[in-house]
């Protein structure tokens, strides 16, 4: 064979040798690409059966694709995605004597099993467990193990301790806002607070896939629970409540009562705590009720010159005698009256107004039904019905002789603050689109002149202690005597400051209420509002107004210049 025969075949076997080569390898990345294909596809049918479910609500029984792969109970988050309460699923011990056909129910002893299930978990009653296996009857031994105690129970070779898997309800932020969440009970339906209202919408099959987003901020609601805490404990109160409340939309963005309970551990000892002071409980919230009784006669025209005056003297109407904490003078204006909190002044001015009249602006407020807001725990106001007569009208005005909830004062104030709109108060966040019209109750000019006198009460009166430099807080102080039997317990106050911020530009209602405080060294040994709920606000506020875009400014304030020479001194500042 010549040279060339010998070169040609050699080149042909090349060729040959890199074709078979090249064939493979165009075999494997078909192979690889169908493979990776076919993993592809059936994750797209997936995919396209959970989205085909919930968006038909077609239900498979239980333990079908969309059972195993969505949470048996929606999600509920903040206005921020912060998650609130979710589903995770758990392990659980249980105790089954039947999983053995014949036999004892157990290969050793219950007070051996006890004792090694005391390794596994140290907080174990090992005794308490050895009478329940001794017993033989089924049920649980732990709740909510983790995946390696489990294997380690399934190393004592036991058939008749089994561990299967559950969904278990978690509340991350523990007890933050557990008068507004709730929680569920053993059957996975809705107890209190949103859980119970937004039950159906929870467990269906649109609201296991969706999360539903609340009004409320954790961060105001962590300032808010603080705050409280600390006035509650520098007071020795039994209670505090409070909220914080958008104005313009009525959207809530902390609703905070205590003592709280945490949602994630139910029992006896936190039921009592369960109750909400915000919603549920009514109270007689004193002088906080002074500017709404000024805002309806500012309207009606029964006051037209605030600086008219009327005597300070006690009075005697009906056979009771309306006074004042102190003296405060022969005569007051307007905004002396809410400076000082005259109850004597006040009273007369609704007098001018007449029942008729305040009885239907504190009905446009919403006064005389239970509070407006998703939560079922709503109490029904004390409202003194029928005609109101003299001394009625009078009382009512200084906030006596009718109760309603801290959330009824929340949503009045938003009103006083916002240019006149009352608008239900809200616990899930709103587009611009769904806030609602609301009512007026009030004319925007008197908006206008209360935002003005609320500022004056903060700045030369008894809401002093609620100031905070830079965010023009605006409120009043209000302590009552709360009712019991055969009259009013001197020794038992509510005490409450209701306020608003920044007032040259209201955006935000913050509430802080005191059950029963005492004079303590913090307070200077005072009980009243002036001297443990304004102090709340004031340290409230500094830390929710940057988080909400209300940062502090020292050069801008409300316009008070021409209410200055009513007051005596204020002018010279």
């Amino acid at each position: 064979m010549t040279a060339v025969a010998i070169s040609t075949t050699v080149t042909t076997g090349r060729h040959k040798l890199i074709n078979v080569r090249q064939r493979s390898l165009l075999v494997a990345k078909l192979r690889a690409l169908w493979v990776l294909g076919l993993f592809v596809g059936i994750g797209a049918l997936a995919l396209v059966r959970v989205a085909f479910l919930g968006l038909t609500g077609d239900v498979r029984e239980q333990g079908g694709l969309f059972d195993s792969l969505v949470p048996a109970r929606g999600a509920i988050v903040d206005r921020n995605g912060q998650p609130l309460a979710r589903d995770f699923r758990t392990y659980s011990l249980w105790f089954n004597p039947k999983a053995m056909a014949a036999g004892p129910p157990l290969v050793h002893s219950p007070r051996e099993i006890a004792e090694r299930l005391g390794a596994i978990f140290p907080d174990l009653d090992v005794a308490e467990t050895e009478a329940k296996l001794a017993s033989g009857q089924p049920g649980y031994l732990r709740r909510s193990i983790l995946p390696e105690q489990a294997n380690r129970v399934h190393q004592l070779g036991e058939p008749a301790l089994q561990y299967p898997r559950e969904t278990e309800r978690f509340y991350p932020q523990g007890s933050m806002a557990a008068h507004v969440l709730g929680f569920i009970d053993a059957e996975g339906h809705g107890k209190f607070g949103m859980e119970k209202h937004l039950d159906e919408q929870l467990l269906s099959q649109a609201g296991r896939t969706a999360r539903s987003v609340l009004s409320i901020d954790v961060r105001v609601q962590g300032a808010l629970e603080d705050e409280l805490g600390r006035g509650m404990f520098e007071s020795n109160a039994k209670g505090a409540a409070g909220i914080v409340l958008d104005v313009d939309t009525g959207e809530v963005l902390a609703l905070a009562s205590l003592p709280a309970f945490d949602p994630n551990k139910i029992d006896q000892a936190s039921t009592p705590n369960i109750f909400n002071r915000v919603t549920n409980q009514v109270y007689e919230l004193g002088s906080t009720f002074k500017p709404i009784a000024v805002a309806a006669a500012l309207d009606a025209g029964t006051v037209t010159d605030l600086g008219r005056r009327w005597p300070a003297a006690p009075l005697h109407v009906a056979g009771f005698t309306i006074k004042d904490s102190h003296a405060m003078g022969a005569s007051l204006n307007v905004p002396e009256t809410l400076i000082h909190s005259s109850n004597v002044v006040t009273a007369q001015i609704a007098d001018e107004l007449g029942g008729v009249r305040l009885k239907r602006t504190m009905e446009t407020l919403g006064m005389n039904e239970r509070p407006y807001i998703e939560l079922p725990e709503r109490g029904f106001p004390i409202w003194p019905s029928g005609e109101w007569p003299r001394l009625r009208t009078m009382t009512v005005s200084y906030g006596h002789g009718i109760a309603v909830t801290p959330l009824h004062l929340a949503s009045a104030y938003a009103a006083l603050v916002n240019g006149g709109i009352w608008r239900p108060a809200t616990l899930r966040k709103l587009e611009p689109s769904q806030v609602p019209a609301g009512r007026r109750v009030f004319k925007a000019s008197t908006s206008a002149r209360i935002r003005q006198l609320l500022r004056m009460i903060v700045v030369y009166g008894t809401g002093r202690k609620a100031d905070a430099p830079g965010f023009r807080i605006g409120g009043k102080t209000g302590s009552a005597e709360k009712p019991g039997v055969g009259g009013y317990r001197k020794s038992s106050l509510v005490s409450t400051f209701a306020s608003a911020f920044p007032m040259d530009h209201p955006r935000y209602v913050v509430i802080a209420m005191l059950d029963e405080p005492q004079g303590t060294e913090a307070t200077s040994f005072q009980r009243t509002a002036a001297w443990n709920a304004a102090p709340v606000v004031s340290r409230v506020v500094p830390r929710i107004g940057p988080l909400l875009g209300v940062m502090p400014d020292e050069t801008r304030d409300i316009d008070i210049t021409d209410l200055k020479p009513l007051i005596p001194g204020a002018s010279r500042e």
